[in-house]
């Protein structure tokens, strides 16, 4: 296998472990935010704060890497998109829209990661990878909506519920078309040090008295430990990997892998028993990565 090839091979491995953990992160925050521990900006501070840490320490044990000065506001930018607004959106609005809701606006990542990359970095915009786009997106709306079950938990939709989902879905599609570049200047240490030290700067100040007066000691273990989750699994690792897949793969492919998510979470109510396996849904799964497939083919034709 030539170097390049296995790059990319990489890239997709990166990509789909990091939003299989998302996919799982979706069920611990309905629960730390359903629980009223702590706020969303909060939950928030504490990914940053934890993360953060984590890669400024591994930073300590790796050949020193300069960032241009110039590039620090791009980073900020980035970080604002990529990660302070792509997550309190969510927070925000995770308890008062339903899964379904919740599931299809977010199936619109890739379409306007597509269009965003088109016009940011000029990535081309075949009919060919319009035709995965809209393939995968048929197949996680297929998916999720033979995945609804009557419950008599009902969730109301609220119009902010649903403009947070809406906004969440095009930050991070803004963060994927435009920062691919600067991004690829970097290694992954560096730029998510930096990512995380800005998110920690427009956070922390308006969430540090919470976490300083917290009852820690009487928090349940169920919560401390979907807080471990959430800052080890869902943020440093998934952020870990993610700039991986960035660098090989272009925004759109990226993208699409957040259709792993409503998967990965039907995948573990069925293990749970909570859930059922249909043909209806091995159908959804396998045009999803049709549609994958259609677009990863697409891009051998393209000058990256």
């Amino acid at each position: 296998m030539e170097k390049r090839e296995f790059r990319i091979l990489y890239g997709h491995l990166a990509c789909f472990i990091a939003y299989a953990i998302f996919g799982l992160n979706v069920i611990v925050c309905k629960d730390l935010t359903g629980s009223g521990t702590f706020s969303p900006l909060t939950l928030f501070s504490i990914r940053s704060l934890g993360a953060g840490i984590l890669f400024w320490a591994i930073s300590l044990f790796l050949p020193k890497e300069k960032v241009d000065i110039k590039d620090l506001p791009k980073i900020a930018a980035a970080s604002f998109l990529g990660f302070f607004l792509t997550q309190i959106t969510f927070l925000v609005a995770i308890p008062q829209v339903t899964p379904m809701t919740c599931s299809i606006i977010s199936s619109l990542t890739p379409v306007y990661t597509m269009f965003i990359a088109a016009i940011a970095i000029k990535e081309p915009l075949s009919v060919k990878k319009i035709i995965g786009v809209a393939t995968s997106l048929f197949g996680i709306i297929y998916l999720i909506l033979n995945s609804v079950g009557r419950s008599s938990d009902i969730v109301e939709n609220s119009v902010f519920g649903i403009v947070m989902i809406f906004l969440n879905g095009l930050s991070f599609a803004l963060y994927l078309g435009i920062f691919r570049p600067l991004i690829g200047k970097y290694t992954v240490v560096t730029f998510m040090k930096w990512i995380f030290l800005f998110s920690i700067i427009m956070s922390v100040p308006f969430s540090a008295k919470e976490i300083v007066t917290a009852q820690w000691a009487s928090i349940p273990s169920t919560i401390l430990w979907e807080l471990l989750f959430l800052v080890i699994m869902a943020t440093f690792v998934s952020y870990f990997l993610i700039p991986i897949g960035q660098k090989a793969l272009r925004p759109t492919l990226v993208s699409m892998y957040s259709y792993i998510q409503p998967i990965i979470a039907i995948v573990a109510s069925i293990i749970l028993g909570m859930d059922t396996l249909t043909w209806n849904k091995v159908a959804a799964t396998l045009l999803v990565f049709a549609g994958v497939g259609i677009v990863n083919g697409s891009r051998k034709k393209e000058t990256k």
